[in-house]
Parts: C-alpha cells; structure tokens; sequence
C-alpha cells in the first residue's frame, strides 16, 4: 500500500483545512503517531460548493463515498439536481491505524447508467488533533485533469482514540448500497451501554391525503406523481399515481422516533418516467419538534423548487411496548405482568386501542454451526429481529461460531398475519455485515413457549445454509381485533429489495399464472363435456342439478356454496383423506432462481445482455410483477379453501355464515340500498379515510404458493408450527 505522500503526488489531490492543516511534503512517516490502537472517526458530511456539473440540463445529483484502505465505509444519500448540495450527515468510522488517509469520492447518480466521477480528495487523518473538532474544506479534483476546477466539499471531523477492548461498547452505524440489485442495506454494532439509545421513544403516523396543482413534467401536460419520505434511516415510498396533477393518494405508514426532539421528516415528489430517470417536482420538509403530541396535525405543504401543495396527516404518538432485556428479564415468567397483558388481549377490551392487537415475545438464546465468514475461520455473528418495519438487534459476540445471545425481545403486534423474521450477520468493522443466514416465522404458526432449533436459511428463503438459531417465541392477541385488522390495508415494509428482472423469475411467474388458468381451462372443459355427453351418467346427474338449482335458486346459495367448499375440504383434512403434495413445481423454480442469483453476484462485473436493455428492463420488470400478482391471487383464493391458514379459514366460514343469512333474511333491495348509501356518504363523513377493498385485504393476508415454501407452512389444522424446517428441543 502507498503512504499518503505517494498517493497525494500520482493523483495530485491537494487537501486544505481552515485550521491551517497543509499536507504538502509531509509524509505519514515524519508525522508522530499516536498510541497504536483504534481510533473512532466522527465525521459529519455539511456540504458541497461550486460542484461540476455532469447532466445535461446542466446540474448534477451529486453523493459521496468515503473509503479507507481501498474499502468503501460511508456512502451518502443523494441530492437531486443541486450543485451546492447540503447533506448535514454524520457517520462514525473505526480505524484501526491513521497511517491509511480517508478518500472523499463525489459522484453523479444516473438511473440505469454507469455513475460519473465529479472528483475526489483525500484526509490526511496524522494532521488531526486527538478529541478536537476540525472543520475541514477539501478541494475536489479528477487526477486526468488537475486544472480543472470541481468545487469543494465541507466536513467536520473529530478524532479519538479507543482502546482495544473499547470494541464492545462503541456504535456503528455504516450504509452500503448493492447498486446493481438496487437495495439498501444496514449493518449496526450495538454495544450493551447504548443498547437503549436504538429504541424508539415514540411513533409518527403519517397519512399522505393528496396532492394539488402539481408541476406537469410529461408532455401531455401531465404528470405520474409519486412521493418519497425520508426520516433518519426510515424511507417510504408511495404508489404512482397516473396522468394526474391532483393526486389522491389516501396512504397511512408509520415512522419510528428516535430522538425526543422529534427530528425532520425530508419529502419529495417524483414523476415516474418508463425507460429514463424519475422528474423531480419537489420538496418540502416537516420539523416534527413544532407538533404537539398525541394530536393530530392537518398539513398542506409548500413544494420548494417546484409547484403545488402536498396534504398530509401527522400524528406524534407515545412508543408502545417495545423492549430489550436479558433472559432472566422476562415479562411472561412475572405472573403479574403476565395477567397483565393477558388482560389487555382479554375478549373482554375488543374495541379498545384496536391497532393493538397482541403481544410478542421472542427469546433468541444461542446459535450453533455458523458459517465462518472471516479468513480466521471464526464469525462475529449478531442477530437482528424484524416484525414488519420494527427492527432490533442483539450484541455481537466476537470470534464464535456458536454464540450465546439470551436476549429477550418485546414487541407489540399490529397485524397477526405479520412474519417474524430473524437474520444473523457477522459483523465487520472495516464493510457493511455478511450474511450468514435467516428464518421467516409466520406468527400463526408459533407454539407458546416452546424451545426449537430453527435451520438457517438463504436470502431468498428456499434453501438451507449453514448452522441453527434455537428460539423461543410466546405469542398473545385478541382474535377478535385481529379479525377486524385482517379487513384492513396490510402494512408495507418501508426497505424492501427491489424487483429486479430474472429470467428465472419471469419463467416461474408465467408458469404460476398458467397453471392458475388451466384450473379456468379445465373447468370450461369439464363443463363442456357434460354438454356433449361424453359420460351419459355424469351428463344425466349434472342436467338434473342444473334444472333443480335453477328452478330453486336463491342469492344466499352462492355464499352457502362457497361455505359447504370450506367445509367439505376441512373435513377431508380432518379424515386423513387429504391427498395435497407439497409444491414440488415451485420449490424447484426456486432453487433454480436461487443459483441464478448466485450467479449473478459472481458474475457481477461483467455485463450481459439484461444489462444493456435498460430501455425496456422496466416493462419487462413490470410484466414480471404482474404475472406475480395474478398468479397470486389465484393461489391466494385456492390456499383459502385449503386451510392452509386455518385461522382465516375459519374467519371465511364466519363471514359466509354472515352473508348467507343476511342474504336469506334481507331483500336483495335493502342490501343494495344500504350498500349505495355507504358508498356516496362516506367521503361527506369521513373526507380523509384512507380507501379499501376488504375482499383483497383479507387475500393479502393469505400466502401463495411460493410463501408457502418459503415459510414451510404446512395445512394441518393439529399442529400450526413448522414440522418441516424446526426441530423440537424438549
């Protein structure tokens, strides 16, 4: 590796200091270093000035990348359209050595595109003072072009010294994107002193209501607005909404708060152009410190560097019950605490608080044969647990491949269809954490307070990896608010891995899609064949059926029909009789997109045919989505009928009861009356309520066919845990 003063002299990357800090001529080796040790390095990014202009309109979208030793440590977020960009982002960095200069890469983001170098510098860290704040302005220059002015770059930095041991009780928080899977991930060290300072002290409902007198980005006049939120980590992101300048959107999502000041909320409004880069329309901000708490707040923003309004919704509420503790901190085990929260989920408190839906406990105790992902043939493994957009993470435990966590994780359940997922990383202090496996539990499917070992799986759940995570998961919910929140939109997870396009999934989706309408074909067939008397007895049966349920029928037997379904198939369950194999199509599909990703992350540098079609990789991605959609709502409606998911078999069964006596009882006209005045009074007595669909939101809750791998659900209305992927610890 070249010391500072050889680097500085090839790449000609002067770096000046309003301290007075001047680098020319000295080298690393003529400067007295501190103490060996590690060092931690606050750096936070202001801002840029005067920034080369790389787009053709004119202006850049500039980010920046700081990197130590050729390995890239901080990456920032992007400012649209700015060449005096302000980020007022911080990032903490651990050195083990102040002989590796930090480098300070600027860049033009371009959508689809290869990104353009808009020049670099570098930080010679010897020429910092221990403990003392610096402001830093570093001068950006391209080595193939030394005369060329590329504006500046402000920073503050500030340099301590750590002691070796120091590693447990420091944080990291470093951000790495995947550019070509378009994906965010994070990776967090956590020390047991800070551990409270990553709880969320309160929650932020955000409803986005409309917009109004948009700026027109397309040539039709027009625009295809969508909305970004952005508070801290946390990124939302709402649904397009086509050829419109007064969007409605009606969307509700949940930020969490970290800081009691409350922080600030960053906005954006995008059009969305097919095949090219996103418009920008513009921004505007909320300072979440100016709003009074559990109230909420009607807003109708200014766009800045753009036209029109933005009508929002914003209530500031008080955190609920989230917690991390040690294992022998344990809220069920207190038998007060336990009839406490027993009490809360009683039948008794239905219509109270009917976003609280239950009570989760999650026990993560050890992990045994993991994957060594350091060249010692040793893992810093830390676990990280998710349900829905909650995210908390155990310590990390250095240099094991079998570490013991016992940590005991709370969290409040909104929606009992939810997926408990937990993720073991190894942690790395110089690059974002290595995977080292998962597991994805369907709330529905856990066994109160038993111990089970659960395989690790891959990223994409269709395979195993190596070693097990033993857990222990209690569960409480009212069953009743829980079948009231079914009925309602299901909550969006506000980082997900984009879509991208893959052979392989385009191929399962299509095959998916097909075999839900050869059930259509076959049916057609079947009926067909009743017509042309292919089997006079099955032709004689059925024209008898015909002409009695016509001759009788009633609009309550297309509910009681659906109901003697339901009931047919769960007693076939019950009998022993079900012959269903497990999806064999779908798990093979699986494997194979599986080894095409594998590939595909080997084989990352080179470019291939997919690549070079950016004009027409978002169609295909959305053609791809589609066939996943309708694919799913056929397995969705099958999977329903064979209680895959008894609880919502069953909630099914109630609502068809429901219907048919409604049906039986109730004069068709009424029900249409009642139904059509709902409808036109809804907007006049609730202007903002958020609009749905309670057929599709109970679908969206059921799994398909390729969930149901992946969570190894099985339909057995005896035994809801996973027989296939656990093994029982007695």
């Amino acid at each position: 590796m070249l010391d500072s003063c050889k680097l500085k002299s090839a790449c000609n990357l002067p770096f000046i200091c309003n301290k007075k800090i001047n680098t020319a001529g000295t080298s690393n080796a003529e400067v007295p270093l501190a103490d060996p040790g590690m060092y931690q390095l606050d750096i936070t990014l202001r801002r840029g000035q005067s920034l080369a202009a790389r787009d053709r309109g004119g202006t850049s979208d500039p980010y920046v990348k700081f990197k130590i030793g050729g390995k890239e440590v901080f990456r920032s977020k992007i400012i649209h359209k700015n060449l005096n960009p302000v980020w007022e982002e911080k990032a903490c960095i651990l050195v083990d050595h102040l002989r590796e200069p930090l480098y300070i890469k600027v860049f033009d983001y371009d959508f689809g595109l290869q990104d353009d170098f808009m020049g670099s510098a570098f930080l010679d860290l010897t020429q910092l003072e221990l403990n003392r704040p610096t402001d830093v302005t570093l001068t950006l220059k391209d080595p193939h072009y030394p005369d060329h002015d590329l504006g500046i770059i402000l920073l503050s930095v500030i340099l301590t010294p750590k002691e070796g041991e120091s590693r447990d009780v420091t944080m990291l928080m470093r951000k790495s994107w995947k550019r070509s899977s378009k994906f965010q991930t994070q990776s967090l060290r956590l020390s047991d002193l800070h551990r409270k300072s990553h709880l969320w002290r309160g929650i932020v409902s955000i409803t986005l209501i409309e917009g109004r007198d948009l700026k027109a980005m397309d040539s039709n006049g027009l625009s295809d607005p969508y909305v970004k939120f952005r508070l801290g980590h946390q990124k939302y992101k709402s649904k397009i909404m086509p050829k419109t300048l007064n969007p409605q959107w009606r969307e509700q999502f949940d930020f969490h708060l970290y800081e009691e000041r409350g922080g600030i909320i960053d906005i954006t409004a995008w059009d969305k152009d097919a095949g090219k880069r996103d418009d920008f329309i513009g921004r505007c901000q909320v300072d979440l410190s100016a709003l009074s708490r559990e109230q909420t707040h009607k807003l109708e923003l200014q766009l800045e560097e753009g036209e029109g309004h933005l009508v929002l919704l914003v209530t500031l509420t008080a955190s609920a019950t989230v917690s991390i503790s040690d294992l022998s901190v344990n809220s069920l085990e207190d038998q007060k605490e336990r009839e406490e929260i027993l009490k809360r989920y009683s039948p008794l408190r239905i219509f109270h608080n009917l976003k609280d839906v239950g009570f989760l406990q999650v026990k993560v105790i050890r992990a045994e044969g993991l994957m060594a992902a350091d060249v010692t043939g040793k893992s810093d493994p830390f676990c990280v647990v998710e349900l829905n957009n909650d995210r908390l993470l155990t310590h990390t435990v250095y240099k094991n491949l079998n570490p013991e966590w016992n940590k005991v994780f709370t969290f409040n359940i909104k929606d009992i269809h939810s997926v408990l997922e937990v993720t073991v990383y190894d942690e790395d202090r110089d690059r974002s954490a290595d995977f080292l496996g998962k597991v994805a539990i369907p709330l529905l499917s856990i066994q109160n307070g038993e111990q089970k070992a659960y395989v690790l799986k891959n990223k994409q759940l269709t395979g195993p990896t190596k070693g097990v995570i033993y857990l222990e998961i209690d569960v409480i919910f009212n069953a009743v608010k829980a079948s009231l929140r079914t009925l309602i939109p299901k909550e969006q997870k506000y980082i997900e891995e984009e879509n991208r396009l893959s052979k392989q999934l385009l191929l399962r989706n299509f095959i998916r899609m097909k075999r839900c309408v050869m059930v259509l074909v076959n049916a057609a067939y079947y009926v067909n064949s009743c017509f042309d008397w292919d089997s006079p007895p099955r032709s004689l049966a059925a024209f008898v059926l015909f002409l009695f349920v016509v001759w009788n029928f009633e609009l309550y037997m297309i509910p009681l029909v659906l109901l003697l379904l339901l009931t047919w198939n769960y007693f076939l369950i019950i009998s022993g009789k079900d012959n269903r194999q497990r999806d064999t199509v779908v798990e093979d599909m699986l494997e194979d997109e599986e080894e095409e990703d594998d590939k595909d992350d080997k084989d990352s540098e080179k470019k291939g045919f997919i690549n070079k079609i950016y004009a027409i990789q978002e169609v295909c991605v959305s053609v791809q989505n589609i066939l996943d959609e309708v694919a799913s709502f056929g397995e969705r409606i099958k999977n329903t009928f064979n209680w895959t998911v008894p609880f919502l078999s069953w909630l099914a069964i109630v609502a068809l009861c429901v219907f048919t006596a409604i049906l039986y009882c109730i004069p068709l006209r009424y029900i249409v009356l009642i139904w059509g005045i709902n409808k036109f009074t809804k907007k006049l007595r609730s202007p903002y309520a958020i609009d749905n669909n309670e057929l599709l939101d109970f679908l969206s809750r059921v799994p398909s066919d390729v969930q149901v791998v992946q969570f190894c659900l099985e339909s057995c209305l005896t035994c809801l845990h996973f027989e296939i992927c656990d093994v029982n610890i007695s």
